[in-house]
């Protein structure tokens, strides 16, 4: 099956992030047709990667992740532990948030949502990685 242009384009502009293959772009691409359109809140939402807080009266529970598409939320988890190894700035970010006290997963799903909105703002501005 050939691809079009446009499909190319948006997939190497996803695949300049290191930490982003081929595969997790045609993930996000096919599962997440939203992405470059949507809000860096409401595109987290929906790929199950905003933090829900738990609480009622006086009581104060865990903040989690919960619902969205469970494909895309996998890949970009995936993402985040390559991104979080070999991309300095997601190293960075993940170190600072254990060295923090945050738990390992609870580093990485916000090394995922990071990543997401910076996947979103790259299709929605048609600008491939920059380091800063």
């Amino acid at each position: 099956i050939r691809s079009s242009p446009a499909w190319r384009h948006k997939e190497n502009l996803l695949a300049s992030v290191p930490g982003v293959g081929k595969i997790i772009s045609r993930t996000l691409m096919a599962e997440l047709p939203e992405l470059g359109q949507l809000d860096r809140r409401t595109i987290a939402a929906l790929c199950g990667l905003a933090p829900f807080t738990r609480q009622s009266g006086r009581w104060r529970g865990n903040s989690m992740i919960a619902g969205g598409r469970p494909e895309p939320r996998a890949a970009l988890f995936i993402g985040a532990l390559v991104a979080a190894r070999h991309n300095p700035v997601f190293k960075a970010f993940t170190n600072r948030l254990i060295e923090a006290g945050k738990p390992k997963r609870v580093a990485l799903i916000a090394c995922a949502r990071k990543l997401l909105t910076i996947l979103n703002a790259i299709i929605r501005d048609n600008k491939p990685w920059q380091t800063a």
